[in-house]
C-alpha cells in the first residue's frame, strides 16, 4: 500500500510537527507514507462569499496537482461519511489488496475543499460534525491509519 496526504498549509506547531513525525515513522514501518504539503491562501476575515470560493479554487488546484491520477482518493469533509475505526481500518486493507494501490487522503485548508476536489475523491470522509484545525487533522487522520494498518 502506498498513502500519500495532500494537506494545505505548514504545521506550525512543534507538538503537531513532533506527533506527526512519531505516526509517519510507525506507519513506514509497514507501507510507503508520504505527507505534501500544499501552499495556503491567505484568508482574512470578512471574505465575501466570491472571495472564499476564489481562495478555495486555488488551493484546490494546487491540492488536485499534487493527487496521483491512479490513486483511490479519500477528500476529509464535514459533509462526507462517518466510519467507526474497525470500517475505516477494513477499508484500508480492501484497498491494499485491490488493484488501487495508491491511496491519497486530502486535507484542506481553513475554508474548506473546493467543489472540483470534493468532484475528484472516490470518498468524502468525515471524522466528526465538528469543525477541527486542518493542522490537527494531519495527526488525527495518521493516527488512524496508524491504528488501521498495524492491528
Amino acid at each position: 500500500m502506498d498513502i500519500r496526504i495532500v494537506a494545505v498549509g505548514k504545521i506550525k506547531e512543534r507538538y503537531l510537527q513532533e506527533g506527526i513525525e512519531a505516526y509517519l515513522k510507525g506507519i513506514r514501518r509497514f507501507c510507503s507514507v508520504e505527507l505534501v504539503q500544499v501552499d495556503d491562501e491567505r484568508a482574512p476575515q470578512g471574505l465575501s462569499l466570491a472571495q472564499e470560493k476564489a481562495i478555495k479554487a486555488k488551493e484546490g488546484q494546487q491540492i488536485l496537482k499534487a493527487v496521483r491520477f491512479n490513486s483511490y482518493t479519500i477528500a476529509l469533509a464535514i459533509e462526507g461519511h462517518a466510519l467507526s475505526t474497525q470500517v475505516f481500518s477494513e477499508k484500508l486493507k480492501d484497498l491494499g489488496f485491490n488493484e488501487k494501490r495508491c491511496i491519497d487522503f486530502i486535507i484542506g485548508g481553513s475554508l474548506g475543499l473546493d467543489e472540483a476536489v470534493l468532484k475528484r475523491a472516490d470518498l468524502l470522509l468525515s471524522f466528526s460534525r465538528f469543525t477541527f484545525p486542518h493542522q490537527l487533522m494531519r495527526l488525527l487522520l495518521l493516527e488512524q491509519i496508524y491504528r488501521a494498518i498495524s492491528g
